[in-house]
């Protein structure tokens, strides 16, 4: 008897259900010159809303200048870039954009792709399979895109504890010496705000012979004194052999990248499938990435007011007995620990306070560890930090969530 394909679908959907992990999608409406204001499009009608989980860590998707930019190049390129670059060509505006991102890290070349889980899938498959024999040591936290790069490289891999130094020690001195070898990792962890060891991961890649390769997409534009990431800011940038990022977070556009040597640049462009055969990033978007690109560097403020704007609200939560979970950086985690009650806790944001933060839950992380991932920019102000404080301490007595005497 054949398959019946469909109920198996249906049965994968209502698995996810069951769980408390079924995902529905907001239907909004951002409006250029009001984030992080929106209209959510909602039992056929329009309710206005506040943004509190957006990767727009700078408010830079509304950013004037970007938008001209954005205009400008359509009228003079047109709204496509025709293809892939080995067959199409290369825009130019591509070429001044890898040169401000190989500025930007202080490396000899960039490469753009299509996205950040792109240049982190792309990259390290190709630069492991470069490498005969190659061994790949990944840091147990790893997003998924660095993930699946390592597997689609088919090499050899451990995985050592999160940000543990001493255990990728221990991996690294149980290898074959003269084995090459990539360690991988990321800089910002986006789901608990913490950050990694940059320069004790150094340290261990020079004493056993190996690669760094570093993903700074939640760090680019948001620390050290140009936004060059916690490597610009700890002063490791050089150090680091790869460095990712991506456009699509504290610049406000898309697109991922790799920076590194010249000739590290060019043999991932000549063998990496996910750049040679994907059509390139369009030049409306590629002229407002260098507009808003040049803008962030320049602008150290913004990033002494995203800070401020992130230590004032996990203050404020704290005072009002909300679990704040521990984080070093932007990124404001509360605890829920249970996935039905994450997701009702963001309904009752949406549909009651006009709030916006959607539940993360399994698998972004484990079960469990359910929470609110709320991400405060420099455009959140303090009386809107208090329409947040007071619904967010509602919708846990409603839902008899724990709050601190």
């Amino acid at each position: 008897m054949p398959m019946d394909y469909e109920q198996r679908f249906r049965a994968v959907v209502d698995g996810v259900r069951d769980e408390g992990n079924y995902r529905v999608f907001a239907d909004l409406k951002r409006e250029a010159g009001r984030f992080p204001h929106a209209v959510n499009f909602r039992d056929g009608e329009e309710h206005p809303v506040v943004i509190w989980c957006s990767n727009d860590y700078l408010g830079m998707g509304q950013n004037p200048a970007a938008i001209d930019a954005a205009a400008e190049a359509a009228r003079t390129y047109g709204v496509g870039s025709g293809g892939t670059r080995n067959i199409s060509g290369t825009t130019h505006l591509l070429v001044e954009l890898e040169k401000e991102l190989a500025d930007l890290h202080r490396k000899e070349a960039a490469l753009m792709f299509t996205s950040g889980f792109v240049s982190n899938d792309a990259t390290i498959s190709t630069v492991a399979k470069m490498l005969p024999g190659c061994i790949i040591f990944s840091d147990s936290m790893n997003h998924a895109s660095m993930i699946d790069g390592v597997r689609r490289s088919g090499m050899e891999k451990h995985i050592f504890r999160h940000n543990d130094p001493d255990h990728l020690e221990e991996l690294l001195a149980a290898a074959p010496a003269d084995a090459p070898k990539l360690i991988v990792f990321e800089s910002v962890y986006s789901m608990d705000g913490d950050v990694s060891p940059i320069g004790k991961f150094c340290d261990l890649a020079e004493k056993y012979g190996a690669l760094t390769y570093l993903d700074e997409v939640h760090a680019v534009g948001l620390y050290g004194e140009t936004g060059g990431g916690i490597s610009e800011r700890d002063g490791v940038a050089h150090r680091v052999d790869i460095i990712e990022g991506t456009l699509a977070k504290a610049f406000g556009v898309m697109g991922g990248y790799v920076t590194a040597s010249a000739s590290l640049i060019d043999a991932i462009r000549l063998t990496a499938s996910g750049f040679i055969f994907t059509t390139s990033v369009a030049p409306p978007i590629t002229a407002a990435a260098i507009a808003n690109l040049k803008h962030v560097r320049a602008h150290n403020e913004l990033r002494i007011r995203h800070q401020e704007r992130a230590a004032t609200l996990k203050k404020r939560l704290a005072d009002a007995g909300l679990p704040v979970m521990p984080s070093e950086t932007h990124i404001v985690p509360v605890f829920v620990g249970d996935p039905v009650r994450c997701k009702a806790a963001t309904d009752m944001l949406l549909e009651q306070h006009g709030i916006y933060i959607q539940p993360i839950n399994y698998p972004t992380v484990p079960k469990g560890t359910e929470r609110l991932r709320i991400t405060p920019t420099p455009l959140h102000t303090d009386a809107l930090m208090d329409d947040l404080v007071l619904a967010l301490t509602s919708v846990w007595k409603h839902l008899e969530l724990e709050i601190a005497a």
